[in-house]
């Protein structure tokens, strides 16, 4: 099988976004998130300070509401580019 045809049976067994959670109450309590917590904690790590725009599920919920929602030990402000990077290095190892 292809790449391109796997991702695109990935992309349909897992639904929208809006089908996996990521709807109005999600934006909100994103934004909120990244209000309290501004800056790329990747970046923040290896002293840069970057805005963060992206908050990430640090362990993929895979559709488990609970892991979804925990905001104090599941998620994590990152820029793009580190969120880009991270999940690309989970697909990589078979984590995501």
């Amino acid at each position: 099988m292809h790449k391109k045809q796997a991702r695109k049976e990935f992309d349909d067994r897992r639904g929208s976004a809006s089908e996996r959670g990521y709807n109005h109450v999600w934006a909100k309590a994103r934004a909120t998130y990244l209000r309290r917590n501004p800056l790329c904690v990747m970046c923040k790590a290896a002293g840069r300070l970057t805005p963060a725009n992206v908050v990430d599920h640090i362990v993929p919920h895979k559709g488990d509401q609970e892991l979804f929602w925990d905001t104090d030990g599941n998620w994590q402000s990152l820029c793009t580019t580190c969120h880009s990077m991270h999940k690309q290095r989970l697909e990589r190892s078979g984590g995501c």
